[in-house]
């Protein structure tokens, strides 16, 4: 049975957990109380043995997740801010942990803490429509949600380095490129890829997997560091221009302060 959330959809059907998140107004955007969701949910899914797999999406057609909600969290002090990073580092390594394959159905825009969430998961399938990209550093931030440690394993330290440093968006055919996602798909045949994928790891002997998954979890990764990172730049005129900025619907000024 389903559990009952506010943000978050969530089914199974035929060994497979559907997980939805359902915010289309905000394209799905991160705040606080859907991550909570997510550490929820994925509870559930690792706790219900007739679960073999997750799939992992958002509504509609437009985002996957289009970032964090940065009006809850643009008046934070570093400490705040630090907090924040450590809970989501921690939801996104319970879901990268999880003993049962997570498939990331990335239907559109994945970017900030969308793109870390779906490098959390253990596969990555995109429609052709979808984008991602770390813009992070255009509000004077960095990557608070574990980016900044499982991209470089994912794509390599350059490319991960271009994303993080420019904050540019990539397309699907670069995605694929680089090794960011495994497949690329038409957008009304994601869900039915991503299940065809999530079917036959269904098959499979769920010990060897569980295991399997333990033993590509990289431990040379400092994910306090990034999250005591993102609690400095909290506290920086950069910051502040840059939210206010994104918040006013202008270009930030930064002055490196």
């Amino acid at each position: 049975m389903p559990i009952e959330l506010q943000n978050i959809l969530n089914e199974e059907k035929d060994g497979i957990l559907y997980v939805t998140i359902n915010r289309p107004d905000k394209l799905n955007a991160l705040n606080r109380k859907t991550i909570e969701e997510l550490d929820s949910v994925f509870t559930f899914a690792d706790q219900l043995d007739t679960v073999r797999a997750v799939i992992l999406t958002g509504s509609g057609n437009k985002a996957f997740v289009a970032g964090a909600d940065i009006s809850e969290f643009s008046s934070f002090t570093d400490e705040e801010a630090m907090n924040l990073s450590l809970f989501g580092q921690a939801v996104f390594s319970k879901i990268e942990s999880l003993r049962k394959p997570v498939i990331a159905a990335v239907n559109g825009y994945a970017l900030g803490g969308g793109c870390e969430l779906a490098l959390a998961c253990h596969l990555r399938i995109a429609s052709q429509n979808a984008v991602f990209g770390l813009p992070e550093v255009t509000l004077g931030l960095l990557p608070g949600y574990g980016g900044t440690q499982r991209l470089p394993l994912i794509i390599g330290r350059g490319q991960a380095l271009e994303m993080i440093l420019t904050g540019s968006p990539k397309d699907s055919t670069w995605a694929l490129q680089t090794g960011l996602v495994n497949h690329v798909t038409e957008s009304e045949n994601l869900l039915a890829k991503a299940t065809e994928i999530a079917k036959v790891l269904s098959t499979r002997g769920p010990i060897a997997m569980r295991k399997a998954i333990e033993a590509t979890l990289d431990p040379i990764v400092d994910y306090r560091l990034e999250a005591k990172l993102f609690g400095d730049c909290f506290d920086t005129a950069d910051f502040r221009e840059g939210t206010s900025a994104f918040l006013e619907k202008r270009k930030p000024v930064f002055q490196g302060k």
